[in-house]
């Protein structure tokens, strides 16, 4: 899903991504390459997060110097703990980034092919389906609406939206719906970017045909279990087990308004593929290293996961592969970053790696959608410090 200023349109976001090489991801090195002062100006910028208005916060940064893991605030604001580390949160969109990575595993192994339409595979699912292929599905050109913004108009939707149960097919046939009452031209496959959930819904649906195995079973198999991600799930009921953070929203009328809501426990069903894992800095850390480093898919699908889709005139600097984000904004000198960013209620995730390999961080805040403008400045600036040269 993904936050906007305005409140909300769909849930889960960006903030990532790289040039078209495929540079192996380099390990942590234990000379001391930056200063103190850095690892200082990161427990700083935490700090400044919550003291903006977020109940808990918390990272691991790797970099050359090693690697940094910081905390602050508190686990839960009903008699918590002190943060720690080590704390599971909802990783949002950071899903898709999983989902992909399972995808292009079944091109590499024959199952699929990524210029499939999608009608071969899921006959009648979605009209013009004989037109929308899975890498439009992969990299959010193939026109489907998003199926969020029709169960989630505004904030006010969120408690219920919390307890809500959908089955993946019900998700795509609310898009489906929501497509065809939209007005004006229907958007036509291949041609226009456009952030949509149901993407995602629909590709999990297409890892469940294919393998005959459930999703989450197929990401636990493929990904959780091998890269040992010991506080990683992909959840099928409400809770949130083991150490964690509680996740909070504000819903009064303005950003940082009103008295905390809790939505730790959400009902996973109406974000699914599109956002239902559970993770740690650490896990989601390691992912990527291997993503990117090329172990878990070749080099052939690995460019094209990186090949870049431009999002628009009104997200400058910012693009989409399949499954990753691009960002040349946050360290402009230093070029793009890559990997994804997650927003669902309570949690606001980003998970991003320097072009070079070098840098890396993933960051988690227990607040998404009613964050103040001080406590985004503040998040930006630990992302800032923990990968920019400069």
């Amino acid at each position: 899903m993904r936050r906007t200023t305005t409140a909300v349109s769909a849930l889960l976001a960006a903030a990532a991504v790289l040039s078209t090489a495929v540079p192996a991801l380099a390990a942590p090195s234990s000379v001391a390459a930056r200063p103190v002062a850095a690892r200082d100006g990161l427990q700083r910028a935490l700090d400044a997060a919550v003291a903006a208005g977020i109940p808990g916060a918390v990272a691991e940064v790797r970099d050359e110097s090693g690697v940094w893991r910081g905390s602050s605030g508190v686990t839960a604001l009903d008699g918590g703990r002190a943060a720690r580390g080590d704390e599971r949160f909802r990783a949002g969109s950071v899903t898709k980034s999983f989902v992909a990575t399972v995808v292009l595993q079944l091109v590499a192994e024959g199952e699929l092919g990524l210029d499939d339409d999608i009608e071969r595979h899921l006959p009648g699912l979605v009209p013009d389906g004989g037109h929308i292929t899975v890498r439009q599905l992969l990299n959010h050109t193939s026109g489907l609406a998003d199926y969020f913004k029709v169960l989630l108009p505004d904030l006010k939707a969120l408690p219920t939206l919390q307890k809500a149960t959908y089955t993946p097919r019900e998700l795509v046939a609310l898009a489906v719906k929501a497509g065809e009452e939209r007005k004006g031209p229907k958007p036509v496959p291949g041609r226009t970017w456009d952030y949509s959930n149901t993407n995602y819904v629909v590709l999990g649906l297409l890892v469940e045909k294919v393998t005959g195995r459930s999703l989450g079973s197929e990401i636990t198999r493929r990904l959780i279990r091998p890269l040992h991600l010991t506080g990683t799930s992909f959840p099928d009921s409400a809770r949130l087990t083991g150490r964690h953070l509680n996740g909070y929203e504000r819903l009064g009328a303005a950003p940082g308004a009103g008295p905390f809501v809790d939505f730790t426990a959400f009902n996973p069903s109406t974000i699914w593929a599109a956002g239902t894992l559970i993770s740690t800095t650490h896990d989601l850390n390691r992912f990527y290293r291997a993503l990117l480093g090329g172990e878990l898919l070749p080099q052939n699908l690995l460019r094209e996961m990186r090949t870049m889709q431009p999002m628009g005139d009104d997200r400058p600097g910012r693009a989409y592969g399949l499954g990753l984000e691009e960002n040349w904004n946050l360290c402009a000198a230093d070029g793009p970053v890559v990997g994804h960013t997650g927003s669902v209620a309570g949690y606001n995730t980003f998970s991003v790696t320097t072009a070079d390999g070098k840098r890396q961080i993933t960051l988690a805040l227990s607040t998404d959608f009613t964050k103040t403008p001080e406590a985004d400045k503040a998040a930006n600036r630990v992302l800032i410090t923990a990968l920019c040269r400069s």
